[in-house]
């Protein structure tokens, strides 16, 4: 397996030192961290007029084989100490695994070679994986999990100065979920919008630049069921409903399992006291702490139980099962009376 040891901001850091790496295969499912270590490198390695004659870029599609991206690692520098051989969406090569070895185990010490290897990954523990890490940078890109999400949005606009609320980011986090590339290009727009010396985004902010309406969302959902509030519940649903391509099913049902899952875990704390603790064992921010007690009080151990088994029987008929008619509204219009009777 690749080193849990390397991260981004390590890879970013070495380079920055001029401490480069003659291969960097940047593999996994998150393409985010890879475009962004590939740019680094092809904007900073070279200088512009190193560039012209020792930067190449080619694409996994038009090449042969991996002999081809060999060929081109194999060739000296002209007038500089390095040159960097990009090749993206290597994955489309065929054997690459098979034939690269015989490179990464004796590579050119002159070529910084990097290789993307999007939604897809070779075995660390194979002779390839082996061979890289000890001579390069073997860099597996995961996916973050949707309740790292928050946190991340703040550690991004934190590095450029600027701040987002709890509340906004768990906006932007349910809407958009764990696809960094798309919350990085909305915190951009939402930047670029912020009106003059303002450097916090708000849920109004977002409301009025995104168009995701701070009232009607899944984490308002959960805070109607959170008091019982019937009435706020089904006048949400009602507006998912208008608009499904937004709102689809299957992630208000995973929205609310999250909810009600954590509210079992905080049922299941033997000590509640440090409410710092607490809340980054539910995976959430502090601030919204409060809502998981008043929730506590109002679902009991037995009662949280009930409605996850609930969750799991709609979500069943939501995929057809036992169900042949019942619309996605009449179902989460059932769901939300036997979530809060």
């Amino acid at each position: 397996m690749a080193s849990d040891k390397i991260t981004y901001e390590q890879i970013i850091a070495d380079i920055q030192k001029k401490i480069y790496k003659p291969v960097y295969f940047l593999m996994g499912e998150e393409p985010y961290f890879i475009d962004k270590i590939t740019e680094y490198i092809i904007n900073n390695v070279l200088s512009p007029d190193e560039r012209d004659f020792n930067q190449t870029i080619v694409y996994g599609k038009d090449m042969e084989n991996a002999a081809a991206v060999i060929n081109l690692a194999r060739r000296y520098p002209m007038m500089s100490n390095y040159q960097v051989v990009v090749v993206k969406e290597a994955q489309n090569i065929k054997k690459l695994e098979d034939d690269l070895i015989y490179y990464v185990e004796n590579p050119m010490k002159s070529t910084i070679l990097v290789i993307n290897y999007k939604y897809d990954k070779i075995d660390g523990r194979k002779k390839i994986g082996k061979a890289i890490e000890k001579n390069g940078v073997l860099f597996d890109s995961k996916k973050i999990y949707d309740n790292q999400v928050p946190g991340w949005i703040t550690s991004f606009l934190k590095k450029d100065s600027y701040t987002i609320s709890p509340m906004a980011s768990q906006l932007l986090a349910d809407f958009l979920g764990n696809d960094l590339g798309k919350i990085v290009n909305e915190l951009e727009k939402l930047i670029i919008t912020l009106p003059a010396g303002f450097k916090e985004i708000t849920p109004d902010h977002i409301e009025k630049n995104i168009g995701i309406s701070k009232d009607y969302n899944v984490f308002e959902l959960n805070s109607a069921l959170s008091v019982k509030d019937a009435l706020k519940a089904n006048r949400i649903i009602n507006h998912f409903s208008k608009n499904p391509n937004e709102y689809p099913l299957v992630k208000t049902m995973t929205a609310v399992f999250m909810h009600f899952n954590r509210i079992l875990i905080y049922h299941s704390l033997p000590d509640k006291s440090d409410n710092k603790n607490v809340a980054s064992l539910l995976g959430i921010h502090p601030f919204f702490l409060s809502e998981y007690k008043t929730a506590a009080k109002n679902y009991s151990y037995a009662k949280t139980i009930d409605v996850i088994s609930i969750l799991r029987e709609y979500d069943m008929k939501s995929k057809g099962v036992d169900n042949i008619s019942t619309s996605d509204l009449g179902l989460m219009k059932e769901l939300v009376y036997k979530i809060i009777h």
